[in-house]
């Protein structure tokens, strides 16, 4: 019987396999908090979600991971604030434009209700979002500004075709999961519009 010993090629193939497994594991599964929401109308990728009230930090963004805007809101989680208080880091990211406008992190549950800090940087501002609906549409892939407006396109054309009226002009939020050494395929991106809330109705006259 003639043994045959693995050869150079094929030594590392299970441990890479192994790692391979694990680190896709790990990037599908977010160890991090994100808003609850409640579903009122889902159509393949496409939903309508109902979300309560937000508190964010925000800083404004001239170019999409060339002005620093991210780690300016990093640094403020880590501890440059008024308390030097550590937040977790929460999903997802949120950036109102697909390029440049405003960078922003939702603050966790507990910290707002203890109160947030005041950032050091005034670059680095506190808002409140209130309770709203939502149009929005998950899509894989990489987080750039092309797949990003390409996803919002599609959104608004599913908007259109429900006749789903929006708040004000049509301004899409761009939602993002997962940390950047995630492979595409396996992220998680969204678009989001704020759609009018719904109209209630009179009470009968007797």
């Amino acid at each position: 019987m003639k043994i045959v010993s693995p050869s150079s090629s094929t030594k590392w193939v299970l441990p890479m396999l192994a790692f391979l497994s694990s680190l896709f594991v790990s990037c599908g599964e977010s160890k991090y908090q994100s808003p609850e929401y409640k579903v009122v109308q889902k159509e393949g990728s496409f939903e309508i979600r109902e979300y309560p009230e937000l508190t964010i930090v925000s800083t404004p963004m001239q170019k999409r991971g060339m002005d620093g805007s991210f780690m300016k809101l990093f640094r403020f989680i880590s501890g440059r604030n008024e308390r030097s208080q550590k937040i977790s880091m929460t999903t997802p990211v949120l950036m109102t434009g697909a390029e440049s406008g405003i960078m922003s992190f939702i603050v966790p549950e507990d910290v707002v209700r203890q109160g947030v800090p005041t950032p050091s940087n005034p670059e680095v501002t506190i808002s409140t979002k209130p309770p709203a609906r939502y149009a929005t549409y998950r899509f894989s892939g990489p987080s750039k500004p092309g797949p990003s407006e390409v996803a919002a396109k599609k959104l608004l054309a599913w908007v259109d075709a429900k006749h789903l009226p929006t708040s004000g002009s049509p301004s899409p939020i761009y939602a993002y999961y997962n940390p950047p050494w995630t492979p595409g395929f396996m992220r998680r991106n969204e678009v989001l519009l704020r759609l009018a809330p719904l109209a209630t109705k009179a009470p009968a006259h007797r």
